[in-house]
């Protein structure tokens, strides 16, 4: 018998349900004097970090706002964080707001223990020392950024989207908030959801699974697809707010202990020459990329199409793991979310750099998760199939 032990990595402290974003004071008083908060400038003009800093008011916190946070940050953003971080005299931070605003609290975080530039970190387990604290609460059901050791910053420069991995920008505290999401337009719920449901995907059939991690990923699989619908069509419906948030914590502690894959490795290059959101890039190539990796494990894909609520009774293995491919690709339509044409990916330019986005992908690492393994021109022809 294979003997091998498994290490699963999450914040010291994760609290969730309506309300948990109020709790922030509590937690702020345990990890320095002076926070800076970290968010967008549309979340502040619709005022969604109110509560957040009412709650730091009354707990006797000062604190600062850097409300600059870019769509797809990059190393300059990251550098005017940390100016603002060093001017207010601050010793943690609080993110609020989607992956973006996790993803640059966390680099700000690593640069004010760490000298150096962001890019020098690029990579897994570079940074030396632990990020100065961070409280991270999400205003999106999808990036999972609050429980994982992961930064993606965009390097301007050389068009690449540098995966930062480590466990010292791991947050101390995620508060996971469904009152925190009510206001997210359809297009944002629809892209984070799948973001979410494809790092559960993704999480379940990686070579790196685990015993904790499947499970996790097959419950937010269920959530995911039980309630993404009426979350979209409904957005105030509070209950499939919840359970989609639920599901996306789920699949964000399932994926930052057993990684994504081959679906991930793509998306990144899409964003990075397309500037085509993550989480619409990850959706689009979703049931191409099932349905090619299939063969690699048919049993996996199976329970997948089950956790989807697909009817698998009585269906042989390989039957019932195609379904899986199906069920996405309705979830997609549903959603109204469009093929990487739609998305405006223009084809000359597609074509003319496709080559090299297989490379990025492969170079990327997580394509070496996925349970079939993908040569560069099979990346190449899944391209032009999602395309």
């Amino acid at each position: 018998m294979m003997t091998q032990t498994y290490q699963f990595k999450a914040p010291p402290v994760i609290v969730n349900g309506p309300g948990a974003a109020k709790e922030v004071g509590g937690f702020a008083k345990g990890l320095g004097k002076k926070a800076l908060l970290v968010t967008d400038a549309n979340l502040e003009k619709i005022g969604l970090p109110n509560e957040v800093k009412k709650s730091l008011e009354i707990a006797g916190i000062p604190f600062a706002v850097f409300s600059r946070v870019v769509i797809e940050p990059t190393q300059d953003n990251v550098e005017e964080g940390l100016k603002a971080y060093k001017e207010a005299g601050v010793d943690f931070l609080i993110a609020v707001g989607g992956g973006s605003s996790m993803d640059t609290a966390k680099a700000i975080g690593a640069l004010a223990a760490n000298p150096g530039k962001i890019s020098d970190f690029m990579g897994a387990n570079k940074i030396p020392k632990p990020a100065a604290p961070l409280i991270a609460i999400p205003t999106t059901a999808g990036t999972g950024s609050e429980v994982t050791p992961f930064t993606i910053i965009t390097d301007t420069a050389k068009d690449v989207k540098m995966l930062i991995a480590s466990p010292n920008i791991l947050p101390r505290v995620a508060l996971v908030d469904p009152l925190m999401t009510l206001t997210m337009p359809q297009g944002i719920t629809a892209a984070t959801g799948l973001d979410a449901l494809t790092h559960a995907i993704e999480a379940y059939v990686s070579v790196k699974a685990q015993p904790v991690t499947d499970t996790l990923a097959l419950q937010a699989i269920r959530l995911i697809a039980a309630n993404l619908r009426q979350a979209w069509s409904n957005g105030d419906h509070l209950q499939a707010r919840t359970n989609t948030l639920i599901g996306s914590l789920h699949a964000g502690l399932a994926f930052a202990n057993s990684s994504v894959a081959l679906v991930h490795g793509m998306a990144r290059p899409i964003g990075a020459y397309f500037h085509v959101p993550h989480g619409v890039s990850n959706a689009a190539l979703l049931p191409t990329v099932i349905e090619f990796s299939i063969l690699g494990n048919p049993k996996k894909y199976a329970d997948i199409a089950e956790a989807l609520g697909e009817i698998t009774e009585g269906l042989s293995l390989l039957d019932a793991a195609y379904l899986a491919a199906d069920a996405t690709r309705r979830l997609n339509d549903d959603l109204k979310v469009p093929t990487l044409s739609g998305l405006g990916v223009e084809e000359k330019k597609f074509n003319a750099v496709v080559k090299q986005m297989a490379a990025d992908a492969i170079a990327s690492g997580s394509p070496s998760n996925n349970p079939r393994k993908a040569t560069q021109d099979e990346i190449v022809e899944l391209y032009k199939k999602a395309f």
